[in-house]
């Protein structure tokens, strides 16, 4: 039996997902070749990952509005590198979450000056910060939607007359937005998307070529437009498995499906939480993410007691990370109710034997 999978990432992959993927890896398209051996030139993996492109843009209503979807090596962390390469020219303005957004504010200091708007950082990050001003002179506003580390998530996004830029990696395609408020997007796949080794970057095209200085072939998004994501060899399995996982998603209803099952999911374990006296949230309520709920023992000595008893549940990934401890429970959108009922089962037979 396969086991109720919290690991924060690489993330939980649907079980069709993961066969046809391993199918294609011995046999793609029953040309007898491997996915992972063909050319990435060639007709079948072309017709892959223009329709990843597709979908991506497509569940996300961003068809025919002026945007392009690309899929990049190198994870977020060199996209925290890359916005700031081809939209800073003399400041932007960044709003700093938790670890990611300070590291890509830290990238983003190579660049020009940085106004960072507000920051959470005085209470560890436990909450997002409200009632900032953009300053209307920023090249952009970068924000980060979701906090895998903390447990923290953006419910609403500001109003601004600057591009705005949102790191997605660990919450894109899980709830409803309007997409087209923001002109960059980008995701590392191993959080809610696919295994790791490509990134989705969504960019409106009219907010590049403004940048004064010369940007590096690689690192320049024009360069990849251009070639279709082609500009050197992509990473074929992910991107491939991330469209299967695209089209699982769309086969389902889309977003409005997955989001109204991801807030049962979230429902059911804060309930569970607030419910019960043997643990306490680490996010402020009105910030919790359905994606990543981040929790704690309130009697310390039934740690190897709790420990114990959802590993013997068949339960995998629950350790918080080591910046913040407690636990964390990821609930990416392939991760079935069942199992987050399974983890609730768990924490109620602790308070019984406790």
């Amino acid at each position: 039996m396969k086991k109720h999978n919290f690991s924060a990432g690489p993330c939980i992959l649907p079980e069709e997902v993961l066969q046809k993927a391993s199918e294609a890896v011995i046999n793609f398209n029953n040309d007898n070749l491997s996915l992972i051996e063909i050319s990435h030139r060639s007709k079948p993996f072309v017709d892959v990952i223009e329709n990843a492109r597709s979908l991506a843009l497509e569940l996300l209503g961003l068809q025919n509005k002026g945007y392009k979807a690309l899929f990049l090596h190198g994870g977020a962390s060199s996209q925290f590198l890359m916005t700031a390469y081809n939209l800073l020219n003399k400041k932007a303005a960044y709003l700093n979450t938790g670890t990611w957004s300070s590291k890509a504010i830290k990238e983003a200091k190579l660049f020009g000056e940085l106004d960072e708007v507000a920051s959470s950082i005085d209470k560890n990050f436990n909450y997002i910060p409200k009632n900032y001003k953009i300053p209307s002179d920023a090249d952009y506003f970068h924000c980060t939607s979701n906090n895998t580390i903390y447990g923290t998530q953006m419910k609403s996004f500001p109003e601004t007359t600057v591009p705005m830029i949102c790191d997605m990696s660990s919450d894109i395609f899980s709830r409803q937005l309007d997409f087209s408020q923001f002109d960059l997007i980008y995701a590392g796949a191993q959080k809610n998307m696919g295994p790791a080794g490509t990134t989705l970057v969504i960019v409106k095209e009219d907010i590049l070529g403004k940048v004064e200085r010369v940007i590096p072939s690689m690192l320049n998004y024009q360069t990849h437009i251009e070639k279709d994501s082609m500009f050197n060899t992509p990473a074929v399995f992910p991107i491939y498995v991330s469209m299967l996982t695209l089209e699982w998603l769309k086969d389902l209803g889309g977003i409005d499906f997955i989001e109204s099952v991801n807030k049962q999911k979230s429902a059911l374990l804060y309930n569970e939480m607030d419910r019960n006296p043997l643990f306490k949230g680490l996010a402020e309520e009105d910030d919790r993410s359905h994606m990543n709920a981040t929790f704690t023992l309130t009697n310390k000595d039934l740690k190897e007691k709790f420990d114990f008893m959802w590993q013997e549940a068949n339960i995998n990934g629950l350790h918080g990370h080591r910046s913040v401890g407690g636990y964390r429970a990821s609930m990416y959108n392939a991760l079935p109710l069942y199992s987050v009922q399974a983890l609730v089962d768990v924490m109620q037979e602790l308070e019984r034997k406790a």
